[in-house]
């Protein structure tokens, strides 16, 4: 009987280790903000071996990826991504939204409750309370009983805060200006780690000359250097190579120059290896988490256009970015150990003012302008511009209390705006909140709308433009359309658990967390609507 027990209770154990040691020791969630999917075939000529076309030949590559929602945007794509939903479930509307409730615009990582640890100024703040939902980190937070470690990295505040969720040990993003380091949230912790005071001695080095790190002739994929349609940076008078930062950084807020160079994924890379290391992920049997959003690709892409030599270079040195992290989690973590995925968060449109040069439709849209028109259009319909409270987006907020004082009904103003905006120039679809909260969406684009649609935090009256029109200046790119310039997204799985396939099945960023889930073996997000991608798992 007792050689029974023993033998029992060595399954056990023995069940036990296979089941974590199927299990990938570290998940790594890498966004890179404002890649176009096209980007991974439009350059490949010009990557190494060992990066993206490593995660392209020997992953699973979904060439068919989709945003299901609008509007496409930083924070709403990084919580889509990590939380399997949209902000219809997630809350994260956009970057930047009006609250109806306190009335006034909040950004959507702003926490006025929390203070800045690593920094004098207001730039630590911030915090995901906003985000409703779990994120996958979290997911795997509770499963591990807490156990697993999660952070999250990024130069820019919201691409590292919501993708760790509300339970990770901590969120780094990098604060520029004068400062040039990283920091973080009393959310988190009361004082930075020692290695990263350390490693902040350091981010001077980043200042480089910026080249192309291949011959300029060579690269056919993009346009000519000096064109029209780039701002490039204060006290260089033309946007063309190269760009020596030293010499520019004190007309370019300084350290904030970095961000709008190759430099910063460089930087961020370095200080996702310095984390790894010193913060011993993947070294036990409980899987770790950690997410990276490299910003400096979207920050060049709005300065420079997605059709520039600059766009062009950074993503070639990007590849060499991905190639040292793949190498560095092999010896670090096992090359059989880890599990790694790459998207985006939305992608970009083309300068339209280069567009137009080239006969394509496209163009700009005043939106101050609009806004001054709506105020007189309510005034003169109705007595009173008051009854707009405010806009956000392409959205319009009424005040309710104004509309009841008034005995106006909501009904009446939304269809009154609704007929007003159909007859502007450049829109092209508008939509009120009766539409969106009691009509079933007939159609991709309406679907989108919806999904985009949170019944508390969004407006009255939405408007779309049309394609290639954008509320913005005549140089460099931007995003936040339906459309498939912004919301076609590369999907690359790799490592442990994945499948080598290439797939043109259609796919949506929020199956991302439910198949992370799968793999391994724990609850999906709370808020997921997303579908697990069976054909990526092995």
């Amino acid at each position: 009987m007792r050689k029974n027990l023993i033998l029992i209770t060595l399954l056990i154990i023995s069940n036990i280790a296979f089941a974590q040691s199927d299990k990938p020791k570290l998940v790594i969630g890498i966004v890179v903000d404002q890649m176009r999917y096209e980007y991974l075939k439009r350059f490949q000529a010009h990557y190494s071996e060992d990066g993206f076309k490593t995660l392209m030949k020997e992953g699973f590559f979904a060439k068919n990826t989709h945003f299901s929602y609008i509007p496409t945007y930083t924070g709403p794509g990084h919580a889509s991504v990590f939380t399997g939903t949209t902000p219809a479930n997630h809350g994260i509307i956009a970057n930047n939204w009006y609250d109806k409730e306190i009335n006034e615009t909040v950004y959507c990582v702003q926490d006025d409750n929390m203070a800045s640890v690593g920094s004098t100024g207001s730039k630590g703040r911030m915090s995901p309370h906003r985000m409703l939902t779990t994120s996958i980190a979290d997911q795997n937070r509770l499963h591990t009983q807490f156990r697993g470690q999660s952070f999250g990295i990024s130069l820019k505040d919201r691409g590292a805060i919501l993708p760790a969720g509300h339970t990770a040990n901590a969120a780094y993003w990098f604060n520029g200006g004068n400062e040039g380091k990283f920091i973080t949230s009393s959310f988190y912790m009361e004082k930075l780690p020692k290695w990263i005071k350390e490693f902040n001695k350091n981010t001077n080095q980043y200042f480089r000359i910026w080249d192309t790190l291949k011959p300029i002739e060579t690269y056919i994929e993009s346009g000519s250097d000096l064109n029209n349609y780039e701002n490039g940076f204060k006290d260089k008078e033309t946007a063309t190579f190269p760009y020596d930062l030293m010499s520019l950084k004190d007309t370019n807020d300084n350290y904030d120059i970095l961000k709008d160079t190759p430099f910063g994924n460089d930087m961020l890379t370095d200080f996702a290896k310095s984390l790894i290391e010193n913060e011993n992920l993947g070294q036990d049997t409980d899987t770790d988490f950690l997410t990276i959003s490299y910003s400096s690709t979207d920050y060049i892409g709005h300065n420079f256009g997605v059709n520039s030599k600059e766009v062009q270079d950074t993503y070639v040195r990007l590849d060499l970015n991905i190639a040292n992290l793949i190498s560095f989690l092999n010896k670090k973590v096992g090359k059989n150990n880890y599990t790694l995925f790459l998207t985006s968060d939305h992608g970009a449109v083309h300068v339209p003012s280069f567009l137009q040069d080239h006969n394509i439709p496209s163009g700009y849209f005043d939106t101050k302008q609009l806004r001054r028109n709506i105020f007189k259009f309510v005034k003169n319909k109705f007595g009173d511009s008051k009854l707009v409270e405010g806009f956000s987006s392409n959205e319009i907020f009424f005040d309710y209390n104004e509309l009841e004082k008034q005995d106006i009904e909501a009904d009446d103003l939304q269809e009154a705006l609704y007929y007003h905006l159909m007859q502007y120039d450049n829109i092209d679809r508008v939509y009120t909140r009766e539409m969106l909260e009691f009509t079933n969406a007939s159609n991709s684009f309406d679907s989108a709308v919806e999904h985009g649609f949170h019944p508390k935090r969004s407006g009255d009256i939405l408007y779309i433009l049309e394609p290639a029109v954008i509320s913005y200046p005549k140089k460099g790119s931007t995003h936040g359309s339906y459309l498939s310039y912004d919301t076609q997204a590369p999907l690359l799985l790799y490592g442990k658990g994945i499948t080598a396939k290439q797939s043109f099945e259609r796919y949506h960023i929020k199956d991302i967390a439910p198949t992370i889930s799968a793999l391994l073996g724990i609850a999906q997000p709370n808020g997921t609507t997303g579908t697990i991608i069976i054909e990526a798992l092995d």
